[in-house]
């Protein structure tokens, strides 16, 4: 949304359920943002998200010019019968009627509406490329496991592979050191969403709940500080834990009243 504060999820799917090498992207974005002045929230409007001819466009545009930087940059390496490619002509007019192909890009809406795409997602953000309930059987030197086949009704089958290509395919979902499989952007960007996320929330509060103004008063000492979702007063964070301190700390005694 032009000129407001956006949020962007990003995050890096490399494998199919063949463990073959199928990286996608899947984005998050939300259906509003903040205004550059920070004092409201803007949505947008409910039937638009992406116009599809101009994605189209764009998206080929900036594919077929990020080939071309990464050609002139020698970041491209061609082999077997792609070595034709590495002479400049020879690329430079393969890749031309690439600006003048159709692509093809295929927009439908959520099926169980923003709640079931989050949970979607949720299920394996955090997943290795193959969990343990798909592996069946070990033996002959075949390792085989199960698989979804999205082309025939995703029906449930089994795929046997050798030692040395199962793992082979497994270690290619193996991220390099120091590459980010989720990032954040906008309003949720680590160093900045300590501050607008809260703001976020009492924005949004702001324009669903038309008593907001009850408690304007208690929050004007502290702007910044998270509200409770119960009764709209603020919140204030007495201490902040990493993610090593939560699991080291044991919760804190609760005191009997005198």
């Amino acid at each position: 949304m032009p000129g407001c504060e956006n949020w962007l999820l990003q995050r890096l799917a490399p494998w199919s359920q063949k463990l073959t090498a199928h990286p996608h992207v899947h984005c998050v974005v939300p259906a509003g943002g903040l205004s550059p002045d920070h004092t409201r929230w803007v949505r947008s409007r409910d039937n638009y998200f992406l116009p599809k001819e101009v994605l189209q466009e764009v998206f080929r545009g900036k594919f077929v010019n990020a080939l071309e930087q990464a050609f002139q940059h020698g970041q491209l390496h061609f082999f077997g019968d792609l070595k034709l490619l590495a002479d400049p002509k020879t690329f430079a007019a393969w890749l031309r009627p690439l600006y003048r192909q159709d692509w093809v890009v295929y927009l439908k809406r959520p099926f169980g509406g923003p709640e079931y795409v989050l949970q979607y997602l949720g299920r394996y953000t955090h997943r290795v490329a193959i969990s343990n309930h798909r592996l069946v059987s070990f033996a002959d030197g075949q390792v085989t496991f199960r698989w979804r086949d999205s082309a025939d009704g995703n029906k449930q089958k089994l795929l046997p592979l050798s030692v040395n290509e199962f793992l082979t395919r497994f270690l290619l979902h193996i991220l390099p050191q120091g590459f980010v499989r989720i990032r954040n952007f906008g309003f949720l960007a680590n160093r900045r969403r300590t501050a607008l996320l809260p703001l976020c929330f009492q924005l949004l509060g702001a324009t669903q709940e038309s008593s907001a103004e009850e408690h304007a008063s208690c929050t004007e000492d502290a702007p910044g500080l998270y509200r409770c979702p119960q009764c709209g007063g603020p919140m204030k964070v007495i201490e902040r834990l990493t993610a090593a301190e939560i699991q080291l700390r044991s919760p804190p005694l609760i005191k009997s009243a005198a």
